[in-house]
């Protein structure tokens, strides 16, 4: 009988200086995976059922599941796919801010292309999914796709495509998991349908530092970079203790701390080991002095990206 199973990680979008052109795909430092799979079996007929910690927050109808919208764009283009069960593993919270969306469509995605042989590459997969993930978010965006599917910290460049960026290995991502939900759409519905050009250039500038100083290793001006100028003064109100706990982790030494593309999630970047602990440790008590419970997940990233396991 034939079988498959395809893991795609969580992800930053954003990672404060890129707003829907930054993302990171992540990795537990204790060697857990953080993420979702989907499995196919051969089967007489085509089936779909779900599993896993959030299984019960999908909708209730199947049709409208991303696992299975992912499958009809695919189809769209190759044609009928062979008969099989479908297993969504939902590891992921939905409305977490960690890419749970784009977790999903992409671990189905990788796995329809390997079950006939694959017949697609990356580029074609990456623009699949960000077609599948405009129906979770309501608009076309690659920096939670592109590092879920690719690995490693991306930028969406024109064209949609993903060009790999360095980042310092000393340094882990610290990521809150608060007890909150943020639709994406309810995040996107916060911004602004403009922005003043005073806004945009200072955008820019900061996105082009924050890229200098990956390349150049330049720690300073990737502290002074890591912060993000669109979005989070439209979106903070909606994270409650945000402001609280972004606080908490610059004075626990925190070289950045932001929300993890829409919210609620919350991420900062430290040096590894003691520092990036005791960052975790500001950031929950943070949390919990503004009334709200979370827990806390050492990465770094994870640079394989989506793979069968």
């Amino acid at each position: 009988m034939k079988r498959l199973t395809a893991y795609a990680p969580a992800s930053i979008g954003n990672v404060a200086a890129g707003f829907d052109v930054l993302g990171a795909a992540l990795a537990p430092l204790d060697g857990s995976l953080l993420g979702d799979r989907v499995t196919l079996t051969e089967a007489a007929a085509p089936a779909f059922r779900t599993s896993g910690a959030f299984a019960h927050r999908l909708p209730a109808d199947p049709a409208q599941n991303l696992v299975l919208k992912a499958k009809a764009l695919f189809e769209e283009t190759f044609g009928h796919l062979p008969a099989f069960e479908i297993h969504l593993e939902k590891a992921l919270p939905v409305n977490s801010g960690l890419g749970s969306s784009a977790a999903s469509i992409v671990a189905a995605l990788v796995a329809f292309n390997a079950y006939v042989g694959e017949p697609y590459g990356p580029s074609e997969l990456l623009a699949f999914a960000g077609k599948a993930e405009a129906s979770a978010s309501g608009s076309v965006h690659y920096d939670n796709v592109a590092p879920s599917l690719l690995g490693g910290l991306r930028l969406v460049v024109p064209g949609g495509k993903a060009r790999a960026l360095p980042f310092p290995s000393d340094l882990a991502f610290v990521v809150l998991r608060p007890a909150l939900e943020v639709a994406t759409k309810d995040a996107r519905a916060a911004l602004p349908a403009q922005v003043p050009l005073a806004d945009a250039v200072a955008f820019g500038a900061n996105l082009a530092a924050f890229v200098q100083a990956l390349h150049t290793q330049d720690s300073a001006l990737l502290g002074a970079s890591f912060q993000d100028l669109l979005a989070e003064p439209h979106r903070a109100g909606l994270v409650k203790g945000f402001r609280e706990v972004q606080k908490a982790a610059l004075e626990a030494g925190a070289l950045g701390c932001s929300l993890s593309g829409s919210g609620p999630a919350v991420f900062a970047v430290a040096e590894e080991g003691d520092e990036a602990r005791a960052v975790a440790e500001a950031m929950v008590a943070a949390f919990r002095n503004a009334g709200v419970e979370a827990d806390a997940i050492l990465c770094g990233l994870d640079t394989q990206g989506a793979r069968i396991l």
